[in-house]
Parts: structure tokens; C-alpha cells; sequence
């Protein structure tokens, strides 16, 4: 059974090679007013203490913050992924970190992401998968939609990576495919009509 989709909670986004520049476009076209939290897995080098928060943070009229153990995610806050850690989501917006073992050769993985997003939030959430290389997010995905949430991609014709996007849609289970100057739009009609 399909649990009542009365509104949307959560916007969970999963990119890799290319991702920096489509999650500062996605992000920059958000309102700060977004009724919901914005949670992104992006493959970062370990090796390296990451400043993608001040990066994307300045693209953003939204807060966007390293997630932390522990926190809740809370609407018109961006949270991202550290390096070297799978960010998952609770069913009260609980947000947990994990060091376990890597998933399709990534950690984080948008994989983790969106299953646990899609156990948490059923049909009250959103995954979006941008630019990467390799196949994240396709089994997650696959786990969003069987939940009843919504699902969107770029365009890999348009993707500067296409290997993450083609595999989601591949999956079959895509709502939509679309540039990425357009996918800002959707989330927030989404969002918008199902919050009113």
C-alpha cells in the first residue's frame, strides 16, 4: 500500500565528476524559503579537507553546512556529505554518519543516501541525480520510487558526466529527465504545491 503523498519533506541530491558547478546551479536557483532540507552525497577526494560547504554556501541563498552526527535536518538548510563518510537520513530528520564499507567502490554513497531517504520518507521525498561518472544512485533511486517518492535526473545528453545519470535512468524508474537549468524549478514546484 502507498502511503497518502500529501506533501514533500526532503530533497535528497547525489553527483560526482562535474558536480560541484550542477549542485551550484541547482542550489543558486533554491529559495532560501524552501520548505524542506536539502541533503547531497557529492564524491569528494578523502585525502583533502573539503571547503564544498563555503563553495556551494556562496552559490546558495540558502545554509549549506557539512552534515553532523547526531543533527536534524531542518527546511532551507543544505547539507552535504564530509569526504569519507555515508550521510544517511532517520525517520524524524535524524542525520547519521557512517564509515562503513564502501558502496560501488564510493564512500559517501548516493546510494545510502537515497534508500535510507526512501525508508524514512516513503512518498514525501525527492531524489535527484546530477553529473557523475559510474553508476551511484541507480539502485537508490530504484528503492525511492518502489516507496512512491518522486524522482528526478539530468539529462545525461546534457550531463558534463553522463555515467550517473544514464544508469538512473536506466533503472526505469525516473520521473523526470531534464537539463539542469530546469530541474531547480521542478523541485520547487514540487515542493511548493504539495505545501500549500
Amino acid at each position: 500500500m502507498t502511503e497518502q503523498r500529501d506533501r514533500f519533506d526532503i530533497v535528497a541530491i547525489g553527483s560526482s565528476a562535474g558536480g560541484i558547478r550542477a549542485l551550484g546551479m541547482v542550489l543558486g536557483a533554491l529559495p532560501r524559503s524552501l520548505s524542506v532540507p536539502v541533503v547531497i552525497v557529492q564524491h569528494l577526494d578523502p585525502r583533502h579537507e573539503t571547503v564544498i560547504a563555503d563553495v556551494l554556501g556562496r552559490r546558495s541563498a540558502m545554509a549549506v553546512k557539512l552534515a553532523a552526527a547526531g543533527e536534524h535536518a531542518r527546511p532551507g538548510t543544505v547539507y552535504v556529505a564530509p569526504p569519507n563518510r555515508h550521510l544517511l537520513v532517520g525517520a524524524d530528520g535524524e542525520l547519521t554518519l557512517s564509515s562503513s564499507e564502501l558502496v560501488h567502490f564510493v564512500r559517501p554513497s548516493a546510494d545510502l543516501l537515497f534508500e535510507s531517504v526512501a525508508g524514512a520518507y516513503g512518498a514525501r521525498a525527492i531524489a535527484c541525480v546530477l553529473t557523475g561518472s559510474g553508476s551511484d544512485g541507480a539502485m537508490g533511486v530504484s528503492a525511492v520510487k518502489s516507496r512512491g517518492g518522486t524522482v528526478i535526473v539530468e539529462d545525461p545528453e546534457s550531463a558534463e558526466f553522463s555515467g550517473m545519470p544514464e544508469a538512473a535512468v536506466g533503472t526505469g524508474s525516473v520521473d523526470f529527465v531534464l537539463p539542469l537549468q530546469e530541474i531547480p524549478g521542478v523541485i520547487v514546484a514540487l515542493v511548493e504545491a504539495r505545501s500549500v
